[in-house]
Formats: C-alpha cells, structure tokens, sequence
C-alpha cells in the first residue's frame, strides 16, 4: 500500500488537514468495525453458530479490530511505538476514561460470575505483558524487543481464552459480557441481533459486508499510522505517546458506545463487561497480533525518554488495573460500584496524559 500512499503524500499538508485525516481514519475504522462484525455474526447465524458463541468471539474480537489494524500495521511499517502505545493506551482508556465516566453516571451493577472470572484474567494477562517486557528489557537492555515468538505465545494464550469463555458464558444464565441482553439485541453498535430472512441475511451480502469492512479497516489504518507519525515527527514527540492518547482514545471509540449506550439503557453491567472483555483482548489479540507479523522493540532511541514505555506507560496500565481489580473486589459482595470510584481514574488518566506530553 505504500507505492500508493506513502509518507510523502502527508508532508506537506497542514497540521489541522493531518488531524482531520486522523479524525476521518478512525470514524471508517469503528464504521468498517461495525460492517465486519455484522457480516461474520450474520455469517455465523446463517451456518447455525449458537448466539452465545458469536458473543463471546466475533462480537468481542470485532469491537477490538480497530486496535488490531493499527497496531499490526504499524508493526508491519516499523513503527512499534504506535503498536505497543495504542495497545496499553487503549487499555488505560478503557479501564480509566470508560469506566472511570460510567461510574461518574450511575451506580454500575457489578455481576460477581463474571468478575471473577473474566476480572482475573483481565489482571493476570496483563501482569504477564509487564513480566515479559520487564525482563525482556533487563537482559537484553537497548536492544530489547517482544519477540514474534512472545507474540505467538499470547494468541494461543487468546485462543485458550475464547474457549474458556464461551465455556463459562455457556453457565451464566445472565449471559456473557460482551453479548448483549435480548431485549437490547441490535440497539448497540457492534452488537448484532440474529440476522433473518430479509436482505441482510442473504449469503452474498453477508460476504459483502465482511470484505468492504476489512477493506476499510487496512486502508483507513494505513492513512491513521502515516497521518499519526507525521504529527508525531512535527510536534516532537514520540509515536508511543500520540499512540496512547489521540489514536487510543479514537480505536476505543466502539467501547466507549456501547458502554454509553448500555448504561442509558439500563444495561450497565455490559459496561463493567466490556471494560474488561477489550482490556484481555488488546493484550492477548493486538499486542499479540502485531509481534507476530513483526518484533516489537521496547526502547525508542529518537524520543527524549527512549524508555518511556517502560518507565510511564507500563507502570501506568498496572496501577489502574490494580485500582479497578481492588474497586471490583468490593463492588462484587454489594452488587454495585460506587460513583466515587470515577473520579481517582479519571484524575490518573489526566495526569497521565499531561505527564507523557511534558516529558517528551
């Protein structure tokens, strides 16, 4: 795609043109999400694939797809910092900016099935990232990197998961995290209802839908990867930084509607379950993903802080996660999060924006 579109087209457009490509790339990301995940769901109902396995695999790993491109792109393009930094930014977000504003609209119900369940995986498969690129990092030092082996491991890794879970969703009466309850079924983006007879269900379209969103997705990824580093180049500061806020709000985007949207609806647990269903996901599918089409080192050598990965973005992802594990722990006996648990999250998340702009 580079002969067609490279780095050169952006150089000499203006700062506001790049952002309005960034804006307009990640809009057909979430859209073209949306295409693809209601083609393969319609696709699975089609070839008789139980709702509640559609769930807790296209579903879940549709709503992460925007994620996925842009970081396995950018890992393809050599640009590691933007893989690595929307992954963790994009889990900084979901935990911290999401859930930190759901809870600021209501009590959030707390479903204990799933909490400890999916709640300790959400923790341990992110303490294992840091594991690996806290070692990583120390044997290896400048020349670290996650290997495409690592990569592998963590989707088998997911893979385990997507079985475990359709197991456990298969003994939860209330239903799966990432499904949506049945009288809410197709009022969410990226949450399909069973496709009918009509002209959605028939089969060509259905394919139809699923390669115009892929098509969508790799190309509209390419323009955010180039249009992003561009930005990064001008203003100065590293990939790994625009990635953890600018593109890992915008990939997040799909999260952050349907926890919206469940909330209004009287639907909040799916928030809770979401949170924590896209945060397993961006460890095990999109860091796992991008280290497997490409190594991803863990140092960048032109930022003003080369291991700013290390030092800011990987401590931050372990405190919020460490704060929501211990916020879920009492949510859990009485049901329901308090409101008040918003707002250490979003300070963090503030703080943390600030810091990694001033250090750059």
């Amino acid at each position: 795609m580079e002969h067609l579109i490279g780095p050169e087209n952006f150089h000499p457009l203006s700062q506001w043109m790049l952002l309005a490509v960034v804006a307009g790339s990640i809009l057909f990301l979430v859209k073209a999400a949306d295409l693809l995940v209601d083609g393969a769901s319609g696709l699975a109902y089609r070839i008789g694939m139980p709702k509640v396995i559609v769930g807790a695999t296209i579903v879940s790993l549709g709503t992460t797809s925007p994620e996925c491109a842009v970081s396995v792109m950018a890992a393809w393009s050599g640009n590691s910092g933007l893989a690595l930094g929307n992954a963790v930014g994009s889990v900084i977000a979901d935990t911290a900016l999401i859930f930190g504003l759901g809870c600021l609209f209501k009590r959030l119900a707390a479903d204990r099935f799933v909490l400890s369940r999916q709640g300790w995986v959400q923790f341990s498969v992110a303490s294992l990232l840091a594991l690996l690129c806290y070692a990583t990092g120390l044997f290896e030092g400048r020349t670290a990197q996650l290997s495409r082996s690592v990569g592998f491991v963590l989707l088998l890794l997911l893979v385990a998961y997507m079985v475990v879970s359709v197991r456990w969703a298969r003994r939860h009466s209330r239903g799966e995290p990432f499904m949506v309850p049945e009288p809410m079924a197709g009022t969410a983006p990226g949450l399909p209802e069973p496709i009918s007879s009509s002209r959605e269900g028939k089969l060509a379209w259905l394919v139809a839908r699923m390669v115009l969103g892929l098509t969508v997705v790799i190309f509209a990824s390419h323009l955010l990867i180039l249009a992003v580093s561009e930005l990064a180049t001008r203003w100065g500061v590293p990939q790994v930084v625009v990635a953890a806020t600018l593109v890992a709000i915008g990939t997040s985007m799909p999260e952050l509607v349907i926890g919206l949207v469940s909330v209004v609806k009287g639907y909040d647990e799916l928030l809770v379950g979401n949170v924590i269903g896209a945060d397993i996901l961006n460890i095990l599918f999109v860091i796992g993903a991008s280290a497997a089409a490409s190594p991803l080192p863990l140092l960048d050598p032109k930022a003003s802080v080369p291991a700013i990965f290390l030092l800011l973005h990987l401590p931050v992802m372990l405190l919020v996660l460490g704060l929501f594990r211990l916020y879920i722990f009492k949510a859990a006996g009485r049901g329901r999060c308090s409101r008040w648990m918003g707002v250490p999250l979003l300070l963090i998340y503030i703080l943390y924006t600030v810091v990694q702009y001033a250090v750059s």
